[in-house]
């Protein structure tokens, strides 16, 4: 339900049908319509294709950096 801009780099794409059925797609590009995140249903694991940004700059994606963390932290314990 949200927007954010980011710096693309389309060297490939992904098949969304070529999915297995334990992963979803999270991020979609409304420019080109690609794949641009995944999230797997039942393990720690999830990924974008685009330049999430941190810091200095926009913080559109800073939630990827906390997902990051909070999956890392559930490892531990």
């Amino acid at each position: 339900g949200k927007i954010e801009i980011t710096s693309q780099n389309h060297g490939f794409v992904v098949d969304p049908d070529s999915l297995p059925d334990d992963v979803e797609i999270s991020h979609i590009s409304l420019f080109d319509h690609s794949v641009e995140g995944l999230r797997h249903k039942s393990k720690p694991a999830f990924c974008v294709q685009y330049h999430p940004e941190s810091s200095p700059g926009p913080h559109d994606s800073r939630y990827l950096f906390e997902r990051f963390t909070a999956l890392m932290n559930q490892g531990r314990s």
